[in-house]
């Protein structure tokens, strides 16, 4: 890495007050009478109305607009199992991001957690505090145990962004690369590199947007995921394809698609070569991909490629989904954000791709255009009109399958 990006990186984390985020007073507090609204003995109304009727809350406190972002520091980006305390940075910028995008106040929370069932209950305590949990950088398997477990066990939106929001910016982007492409996704041939919390919830989500089981081939270290195989935990079995396939290369020979969400220069030229007409290539690793844009597009002339770097066209961001899923699911005090509320959020970031884009937009990334093709299938994080499309089609989704407890908000705009 270049020495001056890694001072400037940790020049901007230090600051004048170290660190990227800080608490706001909303209200005033600026003489007697204001304190004693403040605190005690204004403060003690409240609480009362809060033990008669606990949605008093919402209207009384900051819990409505509250999100915890959680982390025990055991799949911490790229980085590995570096520890809760040195995954702070990461869930600070993870509330940057709420805050910027969406409007949404952040506690950060790192736990020193030893198993899962003490990282389970740790949350489950503090749950009372927050309107929605974001789990945050948890290795899998246990990453899916803990949130399947706090969903059940907790009465508020409950989301593990490393799953659910990388695949729903992944299953936008696919449709839509399908699209240009000719291609649909219950006839796509889809390989998937990476058997881990992404691997796993992006060919979930595949498959209830229609993709076909048959069609997946899901990869991990030892190789194709398949039903001979006596290794694979529960999460991977729901997978194990009725193949002969073994190996990266055997997966890729006539794929439609490519999802990489691994590691850096795994895929070769030839397998590369070996994939059908018009692939589609989405080569995720973070900040080197699978394979090269650059050679990528030297091997084939007909392929649509997406990577996780905002240097290069089609970025699949998590960005452009976890802070407008959570507007919309707060807005309508959900329960829990369910498949339907992660479909309609697919379906809104598809759509608002087909939409013209404002000037501003192609200013903010130094371009005359970006118009619905190859190059642009998705949005790009700094469009204003993610609030219109995303946010909505959520909160819609949420009181149309019973999970909301607050109608739809009148001042929504309407579904595009």
């Amino acid at each position: 890495m270049d020495k001056s990006f890694k001072q400037q990186a940790l020049d901007y984390h230090a600051g004048v007050r170290p660190g990227k985020v800080a608490i706001e007073v909303t209200t005033f507090c600026e003489t007697q009478e204001d304190l004693s609204l403040a605190y005690t003995p204004g403060v003690a109304e409240p609480v009362r109305a809060i033990v008669e009727d606990a949605d008093l809350a919402y209207r009384y406190t900051a819990r409505g607009n509250l999100v915890a972002v959680i982390t025990d520091g055991t799949a911490v980006l790229g980085l590995g199992n570096v520890g809760p305390l040195a995954g702070k940075p990461v869930m600070e910028g993870k509330g940057v991001l709420f805050k910027k995008f969406a409007d949404i106040d952040v506690f950060d929370i790192e736990v020193d957690a030893q198993t899962p069932q003490a990282f389970i209950d740790t949350v489950a305590n503090i749950a009372p505090t927050f309107g929605g949990i974001n789990l945050e950088d948890i290795a899998a398997p246990h990453c899916f145990e803990i949130e399947q477990v706090l969903v059940e066990r907790l009465d508020i939106p409950v989301f593990h962004d490393d799953q659910h929001g990388t695949a729903i910016i992944i299953a936008a982007g696919l449709l839509n690369a399908l699209e240009v492409q000719g291609k649909s996704l219950a006839e796509a041939h889809i390989v998937c590199l990476g058997a881990g919390a992404a691997g796993i919830a992006s060919m979930r989500l595949l498959v209830a947007l229609g993709a076909q089981k048959e069609h997946l081939y899901l990869i991990d270290r030892k190789g194709v995921i398949h039903a001979g195989r006596d290794d694979l935990n529960p999460y991977k079995q729901a997978f194990a394809n009725v193949t002969e396939r073994r190996t990266l290369a055997d997966a890729m020979a006539g794929a439609d698609v490519f999802i990489g969400v691994s590691g850096p220069d795994l895929v070769s030229e030839d397998m590369l070569r070996s994939m059908a007409a018009k692939p589609v290539v989405f080569a995720l690793s973070n900040p080197d991909p699978e394979i090269s844009p650059e050679l990528a597009h030297r091997v084939r002339d007909d392929l649509i490629m997406a990577t996780g770097r905002s240097d290069y066209p089609n970025q699949v961001n998590n960005v452009l989904g976890f802070p407008f899923i959570f507007r919309g699911a707060l807005d309508v005090r959900a329960a829990r954000i369910n498949e339907e509320m992660k479909v309609a959020a697919v379906h809104a970031l598809a759509r608002l791709a087909h939409e013209p884009v404002p000037v501003e937009v192609c200013l903010a990334y130094g371009v005359d255009s970006l118009v619905f093709g190859p190059e642009y299938i998705i949005p790009t994080p700094f469009d204003p009109r993610l609030s219109d499309f995303v946010p909505p089609a959520v909160a819609r989704a949420a009181v149309d399958s019973g999970v909301a407890r607050l109608a739809y908000p009148a001042n929504y705009p309407d579904l595009p």
